[in-house]
This record gives C-alpha cells, structure tokens and sequence, in this order.
C-alpha cells in the first residue's frame, strides 16, 4: 500500500470545499491513516515549497499558503499517489478534466484547491514534514475487500 500527503490548500478552506475533496478521495477507496488541522508557518511554507525557491512566483506561494488553515492529510492505498493525481486533476485548473476536483472548481493556477504528493519519494518526504510516525494510524476496512483485489 502507498500513501500519499494532500493538503486543502487555504481557497479550498475558505470557499467550504475541505469536506468535498476529503469526500472525494475517501469515495475513489483511499483510507485516511492521518489528518489535521493547522496553520502553516513560514518556515514550514519555505521547505514544503523548497523545490520552487528561486521562482518568480516562490514568495506569492509561500504568502498564499500561510494566508489561511489548511488541512494536511495522509491517505493510503493501491497506487495512492497516482489516483489522488487523477482525482485532483491537472494544476492548472484550465487543464483539469470536469470531475477532477480542480475541474470542477477551480479556476486560476494560483488557487487550484489541493495539493497532492507528486511521486512516491516526494509523498514520503511531504509526509514527514507535517506528521510524525506515531500521529499516523493503520488499520483495517471490512470495506477493503469490496475496494482492493486481493
């Protein structure tokens, strides 16, 4: 099993969306294993968006994400970072397919809702960032076997 890091980035919170792409996830068969609510630091913005430093838009980012609480999230499953990808959609939310969360809802690449873990190395390190091991919980779904083929 994979897990991946989502966050529900300030306009999802604001616009009352963070229930929509939880929903979402958890209906394609993710399982949430950790989740909480915080406001990010600046300090945290600036690692969390590290590979982007030195990007004209690197401060807008960082003032963006810390504008507001945000949501971080680990979901588990079967090629958890892939599907969380497609549910999200395209990062440019002009480029998303309607039924992805940023199709639907978005509209600006700069307020595109979510951020999901763009690789399986890149969920493992995202993921450290915002939780510790024991803030993580594994478990078991009568569900899983209608979700996952053995």
């Amino acid at each position: 099993m994979e897990r991946t890091l989502i966050l529900v980035k300030p306009d999802a919170m604001q616009r009352g969306l963070a229930g929509e792409v939880i929903s979402r996830l958890e209906r394609r068969g993710l399982k949430i294993v950790g989740m909480k609510l915080l406001h990010m630091d600046e300090t945290m913005a600036k690692k969390h968006y590290g590979i982007h430093e030195g990007k004209p838009f690197f401060n807008d980012l960082v003032e963006y994400i810390i504008s507001s609480p945000i949501i971080a999230a680990v979901f588990e499953g079967t090629k958890a970072v892939e599907l969380v990808r497609n549910t999200v959609g395209a990062t440019n939310p002009l480029d998303s397919a309607m039924g992805t969360i940023r199709g639907d809802f978005g509209m600006e690449i700069g307020r595109n809702l979510v951020h999901g873990s763009d690789s399986l190395e890149n969920a493992e390190k995202e993921i450290s960032l915002f939780f510790s091991s024991q803030e993580l919980v594994s478990y078991d779904r009568d569900i899983d076997r209608w979700i996952i083929e053995s």
